[in-house]
């Protein structure tokens, strides 16, 4: 079972969740939904509001339905789940494998965007802003020849944290 805290009793080290533990955004409904592994993002406060900022390439599948949908999940999931979950979600696409079936995740239906019952950590979120990273914009010169040879800039998406859900046995 899930219970919602107030984002500020969360006690996790964001900057380790997303850098080191990795997360699963995801937005659909029962009908279709999309996953995928992110280790770019960030949580924090703007436009007065509590916020998860996330960097999405364009070619991913998941960018199609973060496009037609108002919400998403970004959710965190326990260590020893890391390579069964993110193996196959930062690496393989959901218009080529059911991700959800081949990582053995079970769907919740319960918010305004699905999430997964084996998360830790769950953020509902309402697309606030979307932007994109403008190679013309880098300081620093190295980012676009290391980062983006692809010349694929990330959709940067800005979305109000509406819900913090954790599991009854996550402490926090």
């Amino acid at each position: 079972m899930f219970k919602e805290i107030d984002i500020t009793h969360l006690n996790e080290n964001v900057v380790d969740l997303f850098k080191n533990r990795w997360a699963l955004v995801t937005a659909g409904d029962k009908d279709a939904l999309n996953t995928m592994t992110v280790s770019w993002g960030a949580v924090g406060e703007l436009w007065g509001k509590d916020m998860a900022t996330l960097y999405i390439r364009p070619q991913r599948y998941t960018e199609e339905f973060l496009n037609k949908n108002d919400y998403l999940t970004v959710s965190f999931y326990p260590e020893d789940m890391k390579k069964q979950i993110h193996g196959v979600c930062g690496s393989k696409s959901g218009r080529d494998v059911d991700k959800v079936k081949e990582c053995n995740l079970t769907p919740v239906f319960d918010e305004k965007a699905p999430y997964f019952n084996e998360a830790q950590i769950v953020l509902v979120c309402k697309k606030a802003a979307k932007s994109r990273f403008n190679p013309d914009e880098f300081l620093d010169g190295e980012i676009d020849e290391k980062w983006y040879p692809q010349n694929d800039y990330h959709f940067i998406y800005y979305a109000e944290i509406e819900k913090v859900l954790v599991k009854d046995d996550w402490l926090y």
